[in-house]
């Protein structure tokens, strides 16, 4: 006859074992089965000697099994001990295979055969043993592995571990950590931003970079795997670097086929989706069977251990139990103006809110903890123009009003373009009746759109469906553009890919959402340089609407995201919209000509098309493809005065923002080292006191709050950023150039600020980058400082296009 027990926990990881020893301090019959020979294999399979941490600090831990942060070993050493202490019945080497009957009624079968009925079932199982594959050429190659059980067991390898989530993160900085193993060690993030991983973690991975003790590449993405090399597609084009071993840390995903067996529904189709579940961790489709810990969407040891504890109470009857973090999430909503319960306010944001809708009750609680909600009565401010600020908004109840000129209602979301862009606000907005926002931070935002399809497919189609409203114009509304953007696409670019081929046939529409494409027509066998299309541009709209073969390749200038829309739905879009149908004939019109120009001039003016060509493409490769604006100087011109620089230095303090002869040369033309204020600016990445900001004019500028980490000087690739103190405040020009007092125009010598800077003070030194000569009137002060008109300012779209040609521009 079957083992029969009030409940069956499987899997033996923080959650099932706090579970199990919730259940052995009631005197609950119950037994924990594991499928390995030991306790808790998700944290035993950390790598030796791993630190693990016990966050969120703010949420008290509920359990029988105590736990603080510590080494592995200690952790695990601690419930083990315990566990037999408090007597947990646990079977090892006991995989479930399958669960059958229903609630106070369960049979699970196990490997050998044997059955275990149950009343209730937990499932405990995590996801770990299920982990998200590399599936690119060369992924099954016997030195690609999935898991890093001792760092220290690797001498003298170059290792790429690919993944910056926090066990990828863990495994880089362990390998890395002894300098005497003498590994090369480089993590991948195929984002700019860690937004997967705890801050403790990145600082970690920061601080073992800028030691020298590991490299850290960002918008990189691996291609192909070779025995001992890694081809990389990196945000600048392919890459080759040394490989011996690869970890893979890139997530894992629940064991679905088994879970469903079990009769447990999914929120969807996504691999990434997680079970359906009632604020009680029980199955919506299959009552009786409770999911807990990472498998329920909850990844965090301290979670986990509460939800253990809980559920065992749940069944055994506490229906008055409140989780841990209730407390928390009462003080959060405790201000709104309607009096409902945690679970209520839970459930009315999740319901009301679009980017919302496909959590769970569990998830709900986790994401609040990371987010604020607030009541805003009619015409209260939200946000300003040009205020900073890169949080998502979302309205649960009201409507808000777009600078007098649009209303977005309940449901959606604003607040998308800074949280992409990392623009300033770009609108004033105020609530149009009295509303109710949640309030996302950047970094929760981009967690939920990390690990939550359905939310990032949420805030893409808004994002698109607005970045085309803003684009065309014409009157359109979201009505009229609902069939396009249900085609769309979002898209990943390499550098240097093209997204159309001159020839070929197609009529897909493409608008360029991140980087930048350059346009080239072949003339003569040789590919000549058209224009330069930033972000916010779009093209092929000429073969939509003269169906010919494309005329012209649009390749990446740098790696991008391109937005494709379907061909046929634009194409009916055009009939049915004759303001829309005239738009896009101007801008194709302008396109004819600049082909028509370039046939036309071909046999003229080859040398001169040949070095605008090779002067276009010099200038995307010093990082122009990027760039909102960049200093370029001119070397006919130029005399060398040094006027720029010492321009700058007046206006900013005394420390000058350019170094007018560092940079490269081709031909006549020069990049010095100034900001390029790049679209989608590095030095924002990791800026700790949330410095770095865009201004209403593009400009890229630090603020005071800076505190010299240097972490923006790291990561910009181009080197325009310093680190310095304010030297001291020099005489005025008059008194130098009547009495010689003072230093003179431009930067003061090291010398001279250290001779009469104040001794009973020590200034810190703090970033320093161009700004643009923001707030300064007449513009940047290095180009009316120009005696000759050497140095110009230019947006790269104005400034690159062949069509400068004609009008003796070149």
């Amino acid at each position: 006859m079957a083992d029969a027990y009030r409940i069956a926990i499987i899997g033996s990881g923080p959650a099932g074992l706090s579970a199990a020893a919730r259940a052995a301090a009631l005197g609950i019959s119950h037994i924990l089965l594991e499928k390995t020979d030991h306790l808790s294999d998700t944290i035993f399979k950390y790598q030796k000697g791993k630190h693990v941490m016990a966050t969120p600090s703010q949420l008290v831990l509920r359990s029988d099994m105590d736990f603080d942060a510590g080494k592995r070993e200690a952790v695990l050493g601690a419930w083990d001990r315990q566990a037999a202490e408090q007597g947990v019945n646990v079977r090892l080497n006991a995989e479930v295979k399958a669960i059958a009957g229903g609630k106070g009624d369960f049979s699970l079968t196990l490997g050998g055969g044997e059955v275990i009925r149950a009343e209730a079932v937990i499932l405990a199982i995590g996801t770990q043993g299920n982990p998200n594959l590399l599936r690119i050429p060369g992924g099954d190659l016997p030195h690609v592995q999935y898991q890093l059980d001792d760092p220290g067991a690797y001498v003298d390898e170059h290792i790429t571990v690919i993944g910056a989530g926090d066990a990828g993160i863990e495994n880089a900085v362990g390998l890395a950590q002894d300098p005497a193993q003498r590994n090369h060690v480089t993590i991948l993030n195929r984002s700019a931003d860690f937004s997967r991983a705890k801050d403790a973690n990145v600082k970690g991975l920061f601080a073992m970079r800028d030691g020298g003790r590991l490299a850290v590449m960002t918008d990189t993405t691996p291609g192909k795997v070779e025995p001992g090399w890694l081809t990389l597609d990196t945000r600048d084009g392919e890459a080759r670097i040394r490989c011996d071993r690869i970890i893979a840390r890139m997530g894992s995903a629940p064991p679905r086929k088994f879970i469903e067996s079990c009769g447990v529904e999914f929120t969807s189709e996504d691999r990434e989706a997680f079970p359906r579940l009632t604020a009680t961790f029980e199955s919506v489709s299959a009552p009786g069977i409770y999911v807990i810990g990472a498998l329920a969407g909850y990844p965090l040891i301290k979670h986990c251990m509460n939800q253990g504890y809980d559920v065992v109470e749940i069944i055994n009857g506490n229906s008055s139990l409140k989780p841990a973090d209730e407390p928390i999430l009462e003080a959060k909503f405790k201000r709104l103006p309607r009096r409902r319960t945690v679970d209520q306010w839970l459930e009315y944001l999740r319901a009301n809110v679009e980017i919302l809708n496909d959590l769970s009750p569990l998830q709900m609680r986790e994401f609040m903890l990371d987010s604020e909600v607030r009541a805003y009565r009619i015409g209260e401010t939200v946000f300003e123009k040009d205020d900073p600020g890169s949080s998502l908004f979302g309205i649960a109840s009201g409507s808000v009003d777009v600078a007098g000129r649009v209303r977005i209602g309940r449901g959606s979301i604003f607040g998308e373009v800074g949280l992409i862009s990392g623009r300033r606000r770009g609108a004033t907005i105020r609530a149009a009746e009295d509303s109710i926002l949640v309030e996302v931070s950047r970094t929760a935002a981009l967690k939920l759109m990390a690990s939550n399809p359905a939310a990032r497919r949420v805030v893409t189609r808004i994002s698109t469906e607005r970045q085309l409203l803003q684009m065309f114009g014409s009157g359109l509304t979201p009505e009229d553009l609902a069939e396009v953007t249900a085609t769309a696409r979002v898209e990943s670019v390499s550098a240097g890919k093209a997204i159309i081929t001159e020839g070929e046939d197609g009529c897909d529409i493409f608008v360029i959402r991140v980087g930048s494409m350059v346009v080239e027509k072949s003339i003569g066998g040789k590919p000549v340089f058209l224009s330069y299309l930033p972000a916010g541009s779009y093209v092929g709209e000429m073969a939509v609407i003269d169906g010919a073969p494309r005329t012209a390749t649009v390749r990446a200038a740098i790696k991008s995201e391109v937005i494709r829309l379907d061909g046929a739905a634009f194409r009916r879009l055009l009939d049915r919209k004759p303001d829309l149908l005239e738009k896009a004939k101007r801008d194709m019109a302008q396109r004819q000509d600049l082909n028509a120009f370039v046939e036309a001039r071909k046999d003229s003016f080859s040398s001169v098309v040949d070095m605008y060509s090779s002067v276009a493409n010099f200038l995307v490769e010093q990082g122009v493809g990027e760039a909102t604006d960049v200093l370029l100087i001119d070397e006919n011109l130029c005399v060398g005065c040094d006027n720029c620089e010492k321009a700058c230095a007046d206006s900013h303090d005394g420390l000058s923002r350019l170094d007018r002869e560092a940079g490269r040369t081709f031909a006549h033309l020069h990049v010095p080292t100034s900001c390029r204020h790049c679209e989608h600016p590095h030095c924002m990445a990791d800026c700790p006191p949330n410095a770095i900001h865009r201004g209403p004019d593009g400009e890229v500028f630090i603020n005071d709050t800076c505190i010299g980490c240097g972490n923006c000087q790291r990561n910009c690739p181009y080197g325009v950023i310093r680190m310095d103190k304010v030297p001291p405040k020099k005489p005025g020009l008059l008194s130098w150039f009547l009495f010689g007092k003072g230093p003179g125009p431009g930067e003061p010598s090291h010398e001279w600020s250290a001779t009469h800077a104040d001794p009973a003070i020590e200034k810190p030194k703090k970033a320093i980058k161009c700004d643009m000569c923001s707030g300064i009137e007449g513009g940047p002060a290095c180009v009316r400082a120009c005696p000759t008109g050497a140095a110009i300012r230019v947006a790269p779209e104005a400034f690159l296009t062949v069509a400068r040609l004609d009008r003796g521009e070149g």
